[in-house]
């Protein structure tokens, strides 16, 4: 059987092939920043109760409806992307209640096609 020992000095000669490439831009980082503070704050508590009050506890993405009682795996979702905007992040007509599974999967994805805000 070969020995293992001997591909250690050939790795090590090898240089760093892969260039990481970041799409954020500091402005986009720092709006991200502004709304999770926003997220900790007890207003945005009482609106997420409220969202979630209004739209029954109910998954409001098409073809869901999913109904959750706990409450944790419900997520205030912001139906245009705030991207830093305090009006967007605010505004009750800009929020749904949708299912963690929804938001985390169905929504994340058409955000990242670009095809919401």
């Amino acid at each position: 059987m070969a020995r293992l020992g001997s591909l250690k000095p050939r790795v090590a000669r090898l240089g760093p092939r892969v260039a990481f490439v970041t799409t954020d831009s500091a402005q986009d980082r720092t709006s991200r920043n502004e709304g999770r503070a926003w997220q900790r704050t007890a207003r945005w508590q009482r609106l997420r109760w409220m969202i979630l009050t209004r739209d029954l506890f109910t998954c409001q993405w098409p073809g869901c409806g999913k109904v959750e009682t706990d409450t944790s795996q419900l997520v205030a979702d912001h139906i245009i992307p705030h991207r830093g905007s305090e009006a967007l992040f605010w505004n009750e007509g800009n929020l749904q209640c949708l299912c963690k599974p929804c938001h985390d999967r169905h929504k994340q994805r058409v955000e990242a096609t670009g095809a919401l805000g």
